[in-house]
């Protein structure tokens, strides 16, 4: 690559995309890489700012730009992603499924950490839907020595995917409400349609919910009645607080679940239970699932949904960036609730 200027470079490959802007009207691509510059883009090149404009001459050993994005690109993308062509030297990774974005926070870390490069990402877990743009990549000048490119590629092959998409896995959804004054019709239920909303939107169904009162063995029976008519999702709503009527987590651990926790550090949603019947969740739920746009529900019932076994460490890690500022108008997922890192 060399520097002419603009009057000198007719006739000659252009080495870069070049951008042009024009405030509150366009910013876009006015000349494309490989492009054999002409005496009419003279005036337009000068007309935008270019006096002197880099053309091709590049040494062996070196990557251009647009070659370089395409290989970290192509690297790091795991399923549910496919690529966009470069533009600008940037390569985006763009999201082919419903689901989860999961990223290796850890390897992107050590691929921005190599000289002339940069990788950028949405959060870990972040909701998307198909054609969202995820993540993109470019080198900082527009040559690279290739050693540096080879350095990501190994990085991206040690801990690979770096990036990925988790679709969404439909489930059977049993939901065991417990409560006597909804048991004795004293009051209506209120969670059932909130959690079949919840659950139609992630691309699962639920196939029963059971009325039961606060009593152990009721709850204990109707989460077995639901595994045995083909639930693969238990979840629970009601008496999850500490009271002494609130009996849903002791009846969890009755069933013979195996406990994971009882209690998460996200606001709102710390009464939460999460438990496991052989491979099966089971989810106990607290009341603010019901009243929140956005909940421990939004944080964790995704990531179940895509197959993850959530561990305790799991759940402890989602302190830092859970706690809700419950604004007037919510804009979940495009906050920071539930996001790390």
């Amino acid at each position: 690559m060399k520097t002419v200027p603009v009057q000198d470079a007719v006739g000659k490959m252009l080495c870069h995309d070049i951008t042009q802007i024009v405030p509150g009207f366009f910013k876009g691509r006015a000349f494309k890489k490989g492009r054999i510059i002409k005496q009419a883009d003279v005036d337009k090149l000068l007309d935008m700012g270019k006096a002197n404009i880099y053309v091709q001459d590049m040494k062996p050993g070196m990557l251009h730009e647009d070659e370089a994005a395409r290989r970290i690109a192509e690297a790091a993308a795991g399923g549910g992603l496919r690529l966009s062509e470069p533009a600008e030297g940037k390569v985006n990774l763009i999201s082919t499924e419903k689901g989860l974005l999961s990223v290796n926070t850890d390897a992107l870390s050590r691929i921005n950490e190599v000289e002339d490069i940069m990788f950028a990402s949405r959060h870990t877990h972040f909701p998307v839907q198909p054609d969202m743009p995820v993540a993109g990549t470019r080198i900082i000048p527009l040559y690279t020595d290739e050693e540096r490119i080879q350095t990501v590629e190994a990085i991206c092959r040690h801990f690979y995917p770096l990036v990925e998409v988790k679709p969404f896995t439909p489930v059977k959804v049993g939901v065991v409400t417990t409560g006597s004054e909804i048991y004795h019709g004293r009051i209506e239920d209120k969670f059932g349609p909130v959690l079949r909303k919840k659950f139609e939107e992630l691309g699962s169904e639920v196939i029963e919910q059971r009325f039961v009162s606060d009593d152990i063995q009721m709850t204990v029976d109707a989460i077995h009645e639901l595994i045995a008519r083909g639930a693969e999702f238990i979840a629970l709503t009601g008496g999850m607080s500490v009271d002494p009527d609130d009996q849903t987590p002791t009846s969890i651990r009755v069933s013979g679940a195996r406990v994971v926790t009882y209690g998460a550090p996200v606001l709102p949603g710390a009464m939460f239970m999460l438990a496991y019947m052989g491979t099966i969740p089971v989810v106990g739920l607290p009341g603010c699932v019901m009243y929140y746009h956005a909940s421990i529900f939004d944080l964790v019932i995704p990531r179940l949904l895509t197959g993850e076994t959530l561990t305790k460490k799991d759940i402890a890690a989602m302190g830092h960036g859970a706690f809700c500022a419950n604004c007037p108008d919510c804009r979940y997922p495009d906050c920071p609730f539930g996001k790390m890192g």
